[in-house]
């Protein structure tokens, strides 16, 4: 579990993150959702250390990630997986050596072993016979699901992702929903997802959180999310043709 405590972050005179709190709880996926400039990405920059916070704590299983020094939290990050929203794979490398990169930067392990491990994670995300390709010799939706082979490599406690359905057409970005709910319960992780997709929301989403103007403006689960009386949730929501013929058909 993460929990966040009252953590706010200042750009200049601009108050970007105010006072948020929330739960992220383990085993599950927790979706984190707003407007573009809401502060979601920088909430999870706060998250994994890349922007320091300006007031409250964070804290990793019981562990203040926020009171760490760079050492610390050096260590700790060895536990956390990163999906990038463009999946940030190196064009100079195959998809193996991608895969295998943060074993050689954060572990013993020998050659062999490291390409056993990133054999097994490309596997699990059914790309058995992509190794040798390079990212500009495979599709969007396989680089993605190359980043997730990657994320998983170090079989992390924490697994974050940042918009992992952008550039991507409707059925791929199943195909990756799909991927990190399952990943998810198997690993038993505390997943974070950034997202402003509403399809995704409600396919894998079990905890919601809604940021309006860098705020924890609402929280609850899927079906909380329908019966919501928030206008600024609601406006957010339904601004999607999907959510307004879901909504629709509910009735």
């Amino acid at each position: 579990m993460i929990e966040i405590g009252n953590i706010s972050k200042v750009f200049g005179d601009r108050k970007i993150i105010s006072e948020v709190s929330m739960y992220l709880e383990t085993g599950k996926v927790n979706m984190v959702i707003g407007q573009s400039g809401a502060g979601k990405s920088v909430l999870l920059k706060c998250l994994v250390g890349l922007v320091e916070t300006d007031g409250g704590e964070i804290w990793y299983d019981g562990r203040n990630f926020t009171d760490m020094d760079y050492e610390q939290k050096k260590e700790l990050r060895k536990e956390i997986g990163m999906l990038f929203q463009g999946g940030a794979l190196f064009d100079s490398l195959t998809v193996e050596e991608n895969v295998a990169f943060p074993l050689e930067m954060f572990t013993n392990m020998s050659k062999s072993e490291r390409l056993d491990r990133a054999n097994f994670c490309l596997k699990r995300v059914n790309l058995p016979n992509s190794n040798k390709l390079f990212p500009d010799e495979i599709s969007g939706g396989m680089k993605k699901r190359v980043a997730i082979a990657r994320a998983i490599a170090m079989n992390p406690k924490y697994l974050f992702c940042d918009e992992p359905n952008s550039g991507l057409d409707p059925q791929t970005s199943i195909v990756i929903d799909n991927l990190i709910r399952e990943i998810t319960l198997e690993y038993n992780m505390t997943t974070v997802v950034i997202s402003h997709d509403m399809n995704s929301v409600m396919e894998i989403s079990d905890n919601i959180f809604f940021i309006f103007s860098g705020q924890k403006w609402w929280e609850g689960k899927r079906n909380d999310l329908l019966k919501a009386d928030n206008k600024e949730l609601c406006d957010f929501v339904y601004a999607s043709t999907f959510m307004k013929e879901f909504k629709d058909f509910r009735k």
